[in-house]
Order: C-alpha cells, then structure tokens, then sequence
C-alpha cells in the first residue's frame, strides 16, 4: 500500500440529467381510493470523474423539473463523495418550493444516483459501501388491484405463490360490501399457507375497518395496512389495540421525513413502520428512518420499488420485508437490466460484485414513454 488517494477521490460532479417516462399500466388498477392507468418514472443521472450514477422515483413529472431547477446547480461541482452534504444542500433548497411530495421525490432520484456513483467511482457495489447485514431480502407480491375482476385476483396472488412468494397482498377499500367475498376467494387460490395481506389505502372509516378485521381475520389475513387514513393516527392506533390476534397494522407509505416517521411511532400507530426510499428523500432518508424505528423497537418493511429497495435494505437489520409492487417490478424489469434475482424463496438477492447499483438503463426500450422535454431537462 503506498496510502497514495484513489484517483477518483475528489471527483468534482460535472453533469446532472433527468428524464421523466410515463408508462401504461398492463390493465386499469385501483385501490380503496383512487384508479390509474399509467405510472410515472423519473430518472436522475448525475456524473463525475468519467462515471455515472443513476437513481429513480416515481411521481409526477414534475419531479424532473425540480432535479433540473434547483438541483442541478447546486450539486454542480460539488465533491461526489459528499453525499451527507449534498442531501443536506437539496433540501435547503427546497424551502420554499415544498420539500413534501414532488420535491422530496426529486432528492430521493438524485440521492440514489449519488450513492450509485459513489459506490463506481470506488470500485465497489452501493450494498457493500452501505453495509451488508443480509445477502437477500425478503418480499410480498403486491397487487390484486380492486379493479381486478375475481379471476385476475386469484390467478395473480396464486402466481406470485407459484413462485415462492410467501406473502401476498390485494386492495381493498373501492366496494366495502364486497371486500370480504374477494378476500375469501384470495384465500382460496393461494391455500391455507401463505400469509394473506390486505390493503385499504386509508379508505375505511374507523368502526367499519374494525368490523371488517373481524371478518378478514376469518380468512387468516395477517397484514391491514392503513385501514383508516396514515393522517388518523389516533384512528391507527384504535385499530392496533382492537385488531384480532396475530394482524399487525402497518402505514408509513407517505412518510417524508424523519419527523413524520417519529410521530407516527410515538402514537404507537402501528406494528410495522413502511418506508418509502423513493419518497422520503432515497437511500439517505431511508436509513434516517429505519434508525427511528429501531429506536422504538418497531420492525420496516420497504414500500415499493422492489429492485432499488433491495440494496439499501441488505443494510438494515430490522426489516420485516420488502413489497414486490407489480408496476414498478414491471417497469423495472423493462427499463433496466443488472437488477437483483428473485430466488425460488421468495427473496431478492442484490449481486454485491456489480459495481454501484449494477443497473444499466435500457433507454431505448423506454424512450416512447419519455414526457419530460429533453431541452430542459
């Protein structure tokens, strides 16, 4: 060892790009509260020292018009090994544009691509510059849309059983009266072993969400995620001391920040705290938030983007699982090879021999899709 710096330590960034694509769904979807027929991906790129490190979200495209204005400028030069401190510059950024929502999406799409290019210019994986507690991650299949008819539902959930998935989750919420008659043919085409997961995006009021656990209990569903609004705290905390045995209660999807996030647990709101990387302000706020829960002792589970979430979860110690979104594993898998495998378990397994986050966009395969005008981007 001669202690001589790695030629890329110091790398000035020299380029920040975003590009917004907005994808049909593969059939229209709906959950308890509203239906959509297409999702929107923003891309964050950002380059140093001949590398480049790419991170992604999903919102609205508005998000690229942030990471072009104010974030661009701003991380302009700065020390691509400084991602503390650009977090840090992001989001003093945004104060009075609104750090909640669009602009916090835009932190987290460029806060991955940050650690993705860090992790190449040191000639190392994201998973092992962040710490590598686990080799696999466990997750649900998530989907079974209320906009599903019955067959769709069962052939879905079944599907993802097939695969040795051993949690799978559906919407409910849209049509109350015919929740329970859906969550009974669930049941009936994934069999008595796997663990049944519903979700009703906040769609039920208190005493007909407390009614229906009674009714999904029945079904053996061990998950009711925001069974009122993730806003009711009080009303997540009713729901946690009055569920039946063995039904955690889960929100957190809509966390931005780390206070968030801390105030939900010290309402004792819910059993698993989820967190969304792709919201909360990417890899950085993700492990802001998972230590917050590990000081309430309350186990994660990531929400959403399943491939990305893979490599920041390897790090974290008390993870519940990750959730197997079927839109966003669709557009994943189309927009990017390198990704983690699913193993015949149920788990994603991230290869830690890959440099960065080992993704390598396939443009062309999604460029049809692009909404955001290249000039200002």
């Amino acid at each position: 060892m001669t202690g001589e710096r790695p030629a890329t330590a110091g790398c000035r960034i020299a380029r920040v790009e975003a590009g917004a694509y907005r994808i049909p769904t593969d059939a229209p979807e709906a959950d308890g509260t509203i239906a959509w027929d297409a999702t929107t991906m923003v891309l964050a790129r950002v380059s140093a020292g001949g590398h480049t490190g790419l991170g992604y979200t999903y919102g609205h495209a508005a998000v690229a018009a942030v990471i072009a204005d104010p974030l661009r400028d701003l991380l302009l030069e700065r020390d691509a090994d400084d991602i503390p401190g650009a977090w840090a510059a992001m989001n003093r950024s945004l104060r009075n544009i609104g750090r909640p929502g669009v602009g916090l999406m835009a932190v987290a799409a460029v806060d991955v691509a940050l650690w993705d290019l860090k992790a190449r210019l040191h000639g190392t994986s994201v998973v092992r510059l962040l710490g590598r507690e686990r080799e696999a991650v466990p997750v649900y299949g998530s989907g079974g849309f209320t906009s599903y008819p019955v067959e769709r539902l069962q052939a879905q959930l079944a599907g993802w059983v097939e695969q040795g998935m051993r949690r799978v989750k559906m919407k409910v919420g849209s049509q109350p009266q015919a929740d329970p008659a859906r969550v009974r043919a669930a049941r009936e085409a994934i069999g008595a072993g796997p663990e049944l997961m519903v979700d009703a995006n906040g769609a039920y009021a208190r005493k007909q969400a407390l009614a229906l656990a009674e009714r999904y209990a029945q079904e053996g569903v061990g998950w009711f995620e925001e069974p009122v609004s993730s806003d009711d705290l009080p009303g997540l905390r009713l729901l946690r001391d009055r569920a039946p045995a063995g039904m955690a209660i889960a929100a957190g999807e809509y966390g931005w920040d780390a206070g968030y996030f801390r105030r939900m647990l010290q309402a004792g709101a819910v059993d698993v705290l989820q967190i969304d990387g792709t919201r909360c302000g990417g890899f950085t706020g993700f492990l802001q938030a998972a230590a917050v829960a590990q000081s309430f002792g309350v186990p994660v589970s990531a929400h959403c983007a399943p491939h990305l979430h893979a490599h920041v979860c390897c790090a974290v110690t008390h993870l519940a699982h990750v959730e197997y979104f079927h839109d966003h594993a669709r557009i994943e898998a189309m927009a990017f090879d390198g990704l983690p495998q699913l193993r015949d378990d149920g788990a994603l397994v991230v290869d830690a021999d890959r440099p960065g986050l080992g993704f390598v966009f396939r443009q062309a395969d999604v460029e049809r899709y692009r909404v955001a005008p290249a000039e200002s981007l």
